[in-house]
């Protein structure tokens, strides 16, 4: 169930989102999406007429090569329990 104010496409067993929508995720301007886009980084994209969709899957993916491959400290949060 996707959370409030996330609105998926769905395509068969893909869920779509818009550059709106990933700019929103990630919290970064639609531009920079359009820069990393058009300099081949960024998540990986489908263009659809002349609009650029995202599939979660591939989003999800990415965010967890950025993690893996960023910065910062190699600590993870513990977890309540």
């Amino acid at each position: 169930m996707p959370r409030a104010g996330v609105f998926l496409v769905e395509t068969g067993e893909a869920a779509w989102l818009s550059t709106e929508e990933v700019a929103q995720r990630l919290r970064v301007p639609a531009k920079t999406l359009a820069v990393w886009a058009s300099g081949r980084r960024g998540p990986r994209f489908a263009r659809i007429g002349r609009f650029r969709r995202y599939r979660l899957d591939d989003l999800l993916a990415w965010e967890e090569e950025q993690l893996r491959n960023g910065g910062g400290s190699t600590i993870t949060a513990k977890e309540d329990g």
